[in-house]
């Protein structure tokens, strides 16, 4: 990506909507009632032959304090002085207000590079508005319409010189990688009996590990997240509810790449009735489905309650490798007592994720995090686990041998072989005779089991039971005739 773009603003001026078009994806929520956008939202945007990086702002109030409306203004303020350009979008249609002239202002004296937009300016409704632009002394504005998709060419012909200004600028400060080195060169390490194994400097390119972090509203999350990434990338607070989208960061925690996603708090189907409340769990609900590590965090002080349970198992249920975090520990006096509570909770109250990793950690204070890096890549790696054929069909008839399936009608079910024939979750194949009449509880045997011998605590396993089918190769081969078969026999006669 050569330059990074913000879209900054009003509430309701069109930012996530022109986000949406600028990525190609309905990424980011878009609803009528203003205020939606929170956090900043980045995305890989490409308009013509034009690659950047976009960011999403909070809808500017005019608020200083330190309410939620004034937090998310320094959010949004911080962002316009790190990235490259602004796009600062009005209405054309409400006109130019007082809170667009303070925020001109503010442009002028902080951002780099300003581009004025006028949105919603299609038709003659935005006429008057998009005219009224020019008084912001901000340059000739740029009439768009993010809905409808109008003057995306204009914008492009305003950022392909800023982008090209912008690729000079990488190529003048890149490292120079390509190194005429003499052949008597003392640092020439080619010769025979050099070390192959490449410096600790060396970059490894690996897919970024995908962890989603669900819970509870205000059990911590965003402030998790903060902590691990050292910076206040997302807004937190007090109050319940404040994460609307599903905001994604990549990341690099203890040399691990990573993709962590913020998720909105989910609560009780019956208590959410707010359209965009509906709209915000469904895109955290995305969110599990598409990582690959599911981080449930509780609050300290009341875990393990009904809507705790429901999303634990909503993770175990979408296959995700889970791993179960208590926040909120430096609040605690007694800590070995409530621990041990912790873990007869969990133990009884979530049994089909026996095993999996119970880390306690502080998001206020950071302690805590780097046990939980360990237990998130442990139970990555086991979610990703494979065995061996020949090592699960020993194991399968010593299982058999030890407790041997149930005998409906008096016809004992055979289990003949076992293979795996998935990760990510484990998933496993048995061929069995009558799978329908195996009773569940024999499946949680061989499960637990599976668990057990193979070391895969907590994360989730699937077991597939299937027919054998009839066994027999010479069922449909046609029988030769009686007097072909002589003449075969007897060739002679």
């Amino acid at each position: 990506m050569s330059f990074t773009l913000a879209l900054v603003g009003r509430p309701n001026v069109g930012k996530s909507t022109l986000f949406n078009r600028l990525v190609g994806k309905r990424l980011a929520l878009v609803d009528d009632q203003p205020g939606v956008t929170r956090d900043l939202r980045e995305g890989e945007a490409r308009l013509g032959n034009i690659r950047f990086t976009v960011i999403d702002t909070a809808g500017l109030e005019n608020v200083t304090d330190d309410s939620l409306q004034g937090r998310m203004r320094r959010l949004t303020e911080r962002a316009v002085e790190t990235v490259d350009v602004c796009l600062f979008m009005v209405d054309a249609r409400a006109g130019i207000t007082p809170a667009d002239e303070i925020f001109a202002d503010i442009l002028r004296r902080k951002a780099r590079t300003v581009i004025l937009a006028a949105n919603k300016a299609e038709g003659g409704a935005g006429e008057g508005g998009f005219l009224e632009a020019y008084s912001l002394g901000l340059g000739e504005p740029i009439r768009l319409s993010a809905e409808h998709g109008e003057g995306l060419d204009e914008l492009y012909h305003v950022l392909r010189p800023l982008a090209a200004a912008f690729e000079e600028r990488e190529l003048e400060t890149a490292p120079e990688t390509d190194v005429a080195i003499a052949e008597d060169s003392e640092d020439d390490n080619t010769g025979e009996g050099a070390d192959d194994t490449p410096p600790d400097w060396a970059p490894t390119v690996k897919r970024p590990l995908q962890v989603a972090v669900i819970g509870r509203p205000n059990a911590g999350k965003s402030t998790l997240i903060n902590a691990i990434i050292g910076e206040d990338r997302l807004l937190t607070g007090p109050e319940a509810g404040i994460t609307r989208d599903s905001i994604s960061l990549p990341f690099t925690w203890n040399g691990t790449p990573m993709r962590l996603f913020d998720t909105a708090g989910m609560r009780r189907k019956s208590r959410v009735t707010d359209k965009l409340e509906k709209l915000s769990v469904a895109d955290g609900l995305r969110a599990v489905k598409f990582a690959e590590v599911v981080v449930v965090l509780l609050d300290a002080a009341i875990p393990f309650e009904t809507q705790d349970l429901r999303i634990a198992d909503l993770a175990e249920r979408e296959g995700r490798a889970v791993v179960i975090a208590v926040n909120k520990w430096d609040l605690e006096d007694e800590k070995q007592d409530k621990l041990k509570e912790l873990l007869q909770a969990f133990e009884r109250t979530l049994p089909q994720l026996k095993g999996a990793p119970l880390i306690t950690v502080s998001a206020k204070t950071g302690r805590g995090l780097d046990r939980l890096h360990g237990a998130i890549l442990k139970a990555h790696a086991i979610w990703n686990r494979r065995v061996a054929t020949s090592r699960l069909n020993q194991w399968l008839m010593a299982m058999i041998e030890a407790h041997p399936p149930p005998a409906p009608g008096g016809r004992r079910i055979k289990l003949r072989y076992m293979t795996q024939a998935k990760t990510r979750p484990p998933g496993f194949v048995v061929k069995c005779s009558n799978p329908e009449d195996l009773p569940k509880s024999y499946e949680r045997y061989l499960i637990n089991g599976l668990r057990e011998s193979f070391d895969m605590p907590g994360t989730p396993i699937r077991l597939y039971l299937r027919g054998q089918g009839d066994q027999n190769p010479y069922k449909n081969r046609k029988k030769p005739q009686r007097s072909k078969l002589k003449k075969h026999l007897n060739p002679g006669h």
